[in-house]
């Protein structure tokens, strides 16, 4: 095995601890979905979305700059270990962001940077959350209005809104595998030392792994920090966050799966009213998503410095 695939299982082990609490954290938080039934149904089907729909984010990201077989490793390290300073930070940091941070790093090192790629990844940054909190905000005005209509026994009621919660999980689960998986082995594939299925099998492995091994405190975490989370609300979160993953992995672009759970819970934090929305929670978040890219970037020219100059 080639040393260097270290940092692609690193970067996908992190990833799968952070962002697992983005697609069953708020269903976890609000006691609807067991753990052990949430990590199981994010291990199948991240691995199901990778090899599916994964190629798309493989060759945007594989068109910034060049990469060779050394580069790809200090760039997937780099990110990695941003992301794992971010999690020790209580942050649910974006993947996205400290990869591309690391990659742009290398680009400045490499003299080369494709820079309309670079602008069509961060007009899809922009858009993320306040795309999803707007889907977030029009979906609970809609299912709100068709739960008061049915009129359902509230056993009942909680019975749907958990095979709901579930199927929402799996439907984010899948999309987090098709559009995130690039960032764990986009660079590798770039560097031809994985082909794509290559790729894709151990950016899917290795997120599993994650989500498995460490993303209790996350799913628990995302949930209850931002707005006093119920199932309702859960279920339009994570659905409205799925959709939205879905939409940017056919454009081909990888986005932060914590930006978009993020939107979606601020967008129902407003309908709900703005008092039940944490602002200091969310400027911790905001916080990290600025420092994110920065810290990835900073890793990678140190990285770079210790093992390659």
């Amino acid at each position: 095995m080639d040393f260097r695939l270290i940092g692609p299982l690193y970067m996908g082990w992190a990833l799968g601890a952070n962002d697992a609490a983005n697609i069953f954290g708020t269903a976890v938080s609000s006691y609807m979905v067991k753990y052990k039934t949430a990590v199981m149904l994010t291990a199948v089907f991240v691995i199901v979305g990778a090899f599916t729909a994964g190629q798309g984010g493989m060759k945007t990201l594989a068109g910034l700059t060049g990469q060779t077989g050394n580069t790809a490793f200090i760039v997937s390290l780099a990110a990695a270990l941003t992301v794992t300073l971010m999690i020790s930070l209580k942050l649910p940091a974006s993947t996205s962001q400290a990869v591309l941070g690391s990659i742009v790093g290398m680009g400045f090192i490499n003299g080369h940077l494709e820079t309309p790629v670079l602008s069509k990844i961060f007009i899809c940054w922009l858009t993320t959350p306040l795309g999803t909190g707007i889907i977030a905000f029009i979906l609970y005005l809609v299912m709100a209005k068709i739960v008061r209509k049915s009129r359902i026994h509230f056993l009942l009621y909680d019975r749907i809104m958990r095979n709901l919660l579930i199927l929402a999980g799996i439907y984010g689960a899948y999309a987090l595998g098709a559009n995130n998986v690039a960032n764990v082995s986009g660079v590798f594939y770039q560097a031809e030392i994985l082909d794509m299925k290559q790729a894709l099998l151990i950016g899917g492995a290795s997120i599993c792994l994650g989500a498995v091994t460490y993303s209790k405190k996350m799913m628990l975490a995302v949930g209850r920090n931002i707005i006093p989370i119920d199932a309702f609300s859960a279920f339009v979160a994570v659905m409205s966050h799925s959709i939205a993953i879905h939409i940017y992995s056919k454009i081909g672009v990888p986005v932060s799966s914590s930006q978009a759970i993020v939107g979606a819970l601020i967008g129902i934090g407003i309908l709900k009213g703005i008092r039940t929305v944490s602002a200091r929670n969310i400027y911790k978040i905001f916080a990290g998503w600025f420092f994110t890219p920065v810290v990835g970037m900073g890793f990678c020219l140190l990285l770079y410095n210790i093992f390659l100059k």
